[in-house]
């Protein structure tokens, strides 16, 4: 813990809703939910204007329909939102040498390593000038809390959403953390939290009060004494530079359960290129190839097998992924199917025809044919993953055979840059609007029509569009708020939580 709320969080505010709102003129204001529009997709971003119906993310979407029926669903645009992620953790970059991003729209900056002196008043004037330098770059909002420690610079920064800043002063840990759900600490997921519940354990305070003895009685010594002085407020955790991913991984989820064994391998093969190619973008190589299979019911299986050296072969995924599949039982149905490699490195082993075919030493050194769950993600926190690498350009399908999602740029030879706004029954709507623009016109074309073609996206405006004004209704409660001084950067409501004056 630190003297000084010199650790910075920054959260982009609804990040994927809130490029698609600056890009569509049409959409600002509106709800906005961006992710998966299949039967069993997922929600991955919604606006604020959408969590006013109580969807969220991680949501069916089917589910989010049903809320919020009228709102904009759109598939993401990863590419768009990993250049302007780029954008702003450049900023960050400049802030300091110590930036740790978590994901495309979160991150710790370590304040003091890049110069900024040990003080509130100083941490406070870096931070409304950062809001105010990616508004101008990108015309997006961003939230951020400062703190002495990183779990309490992410829950101001949490407390800050949207549009704000938050800074939470070293001493007020106990009163602020006291009447929080014990999931906001981190490493404290579903599984953790109903241990801690069945003991009568469900605030922050109540974990500082049960005493480190109870905590590792209950919880091990690996874990017990780590969330008892979380619970006390205190993390040492130091912002890392550096967060290598450990895996690569891919997945596909189907509209309807798959029981053609034929074509289950068929996905798995492909899944492994794609996988292959990520690896190869990224300069890394793997030794552990790992597949997932979720079936009908919802189980779902993991099976590993760690080759002698690293590949990034494709030919040597796919067929380590094909010799897993083999002890994996599809009848019944499969909806969703992954490969990942893990073991990461930056070199490759450069001869690894015996493990693609198999050697007479008696093939893998180990296989685990277990499944396992996956592990509990901190609370609040998003997950991380490799991002996704960028493919050579495919070859354009033909207009006849053409794709058209809802949220997907286009171009027409006589109307200019648009995006799809639906489809269907040989159809394609599209409105002709770009960032920066008043909201455009709907016109409707043949799904093969010539003059529509995929377009690229366009550059967001700066200082343009910003997120909800109304903070979302689940912040977590803390002391009383005190305004912050009108900056450009901070809004008339941004508060500062803690005992000294702004």
């Amino acid at each position: 813990m630190r003297d000084a709320p010199t650790i910075l969080h920054l959260d982009m505010d609804a990040f994927y809703a809130a490029v698609e709102q600056a890009a569509k003129p049409s959409l600002r204001g509106k709800p906005v939910i961006v992710g998966g529009l299949g039967p069993r997709g997922v929600v991955a971003t919604a606006s604020y204007e959408a969590r006013r119906f109580g969807v969220h993310s991680a949501m069916p979407t089917a589910q989010a329909r049903r809320r919020c029926p009228n709102a904009a669903y759109l598939i993401p645009r990863f590419g768009f939102y990993r250049s302007i992620s780029q954008t702003v953790m450049e900023l960050l970059a400049g802030l300091s040498p110590l930036v740790e991003p978590l994901s495309l729209d979160e991150a710790f900056v370590d304040l003091e390593a890049g110069g900024t002196p040990p003080d509130g008043a100083a941490a406070r004037t870096v931070a409304r000038q950062l809001r105010a330098d990616i508004r101008a770059a990108t015309g997006l909002a961003a939230s951020v809390g400062l703190a002495g420690s990183k779990m309490l610079a992410k829950i101001g920064s949490e407390q800050a959403k949207p549009d704000g800043l938050v800074v939470l002063e070293p001493g007020s840990e106990r009163e602020l953390l006291a009447p929080l759900p014990v999931r906001t600490l981190p490493g404290v997921g579903p599984a953790t939290a109903e241990t801690l519940r069945r003991a009568g354990i469900t605030t922050v305070g109540d974990a500082a009060e049960s005493g480190r003895e109870e905590l590792l009685r209950m919880l091990g010594r690996a874990h017990g004494p780590a969330l008892y002085a979380m619970a006390l407020g205190r993390d040492d955790r130091p912002v890392v530079a550096e967060r290598k991913s450990k895996s690569v991984s891919v997945e596909d989820t189907f509209d309807t359960d798959v029981t053609d064994r034929a074509r289950i391998q068929s996905e798995l093969a492909r899944l492994a290129e794609r996988c292959a190619q990520r690896l190869r973008a990224a300069g890394r190589s793997g030794r552990t190839v790992v597949i997932k299979v979720r079936r009908y019911d919802f189980a779902t299986l993991t099976r590993s097998d760690t080759l002698r050296g690293p590949t990034d072969d494709s030919a040597v995924i796919r067929e380590a992924a094909e010799r897993l599949l083999e002890a994996v039982d599809t009848t019944a149905g499969v909806r969703l199917l992954g490969v990942g490699v893990s073991g990461l490195a930056d070199y490759t082993q450069e001869d690894l025809f015996a493990q693609a075919a198999g050697d007479d030493r008696g093939g893998p050194l180990e296989a685990d044919t277990q499944a396992r769950p996956a592990p509990e993600p901190p609370a609040g926190s998003k997950p991380v993953s490799a991002p996704p690498a960028a493919s050579p350009p495919p070859t354009p399908a033909p207009a006849s055979q053409r794709l058209w999602l809802p949220g997907l740029d286009v171009r027409h030879t006589e109307h200019g840059p648009g995006w799809v706004q639906g489809s269907g029954v040989g159809r394609v709507t599209v409105r002709f609007e770009q960032p920066g623009s008043p909201p455009g016109r709907v016109r409707t074309f043949r799904a093969d029509d010539p003059a529509l073609t995929p377009g690229e996206p366009l550059p967001l405006v700066p200082g343009g569009h910003a997120a909800g004004p109304d903070p979302p209704s689940h912040a977590p409660p803390g002391p009383p708020a005190h305004p912050e001084p009108s900056s450009p950067a901070a809004g008339p409501g941004s508060p500062t939580l803690g005992m000294s004056s702004p």
